[in-house]
């Protein structure tokens, strides 16, 4: 039985959301040195480069930044280091496959404790357009903009 029970968010990657358009979603454990997982554990991680990328069979998270942990001493790691990305062979097969169709990659979306193990949401996505990009902000800005004159109309004396 893990110690800890429940999900707690380390990392997201809200940037991800914005410039690419989400098409499937996996969770996957990451392979991490003694120091990662302590830098981890005081909420210290950085996703807004990240991606992921096939090294022959295995699927490696690149440019990732944990920081190196301040306690650490002469082995501590290196802050953007290549980490393996642990998945079943079926799912890593299918991610091989939708990704060789051009104009897709892989992103993390946010890295978080699930019982006790680190855990990372990584997503196949395509890149979106500079206007795409403004059509969801405008799509956004509209959404709030109507839910501000329903409160308002909701509290306006009868």
């Amino acid at each position: 039985m893990p110690k800890e029970k429940g999900r707690s968010l380390i990392a997201s990657n809200r940037k991800a959301r914005h410039d690419y358009l989400i098409e499937d979603t996996f969770e996957a454990g990451l392979v991490l040195s003694g120091t990662e997982v302590k830098a981890l554990r005081m909420g210290r991680c950085s996703l807004v480069e990240g991606y992921a990328t096939f090294s022959g069979d295995e699927l490696y998270l690149e440019n990732v930044h944990i920081p190196e942990y301040l306690n650490g001493t002469w082995n501590n790691h290196a802050p953007r280091r290549r980490r393996k990305v642990l998945l079943h062979r079926a799912e890593l097969a299918k991610i091989a496959h939708k990704t060789r169709e051009s104009g897709r990659t892989i992103v993390p979306l946010s890295m978080y404790w699930k019982d006790g193990r680190a855990k990372v949401e990584l997503a196949l996505a395509t890149g979106k357009k500079s206007y795409d990009k403004r059509h969801a902000l405008r799509e956004r800005q509209d959404q709030r903009e109507a839910e501000r004159a329903v409160s308002a109309a909701r509290r306006a004396p009868r």
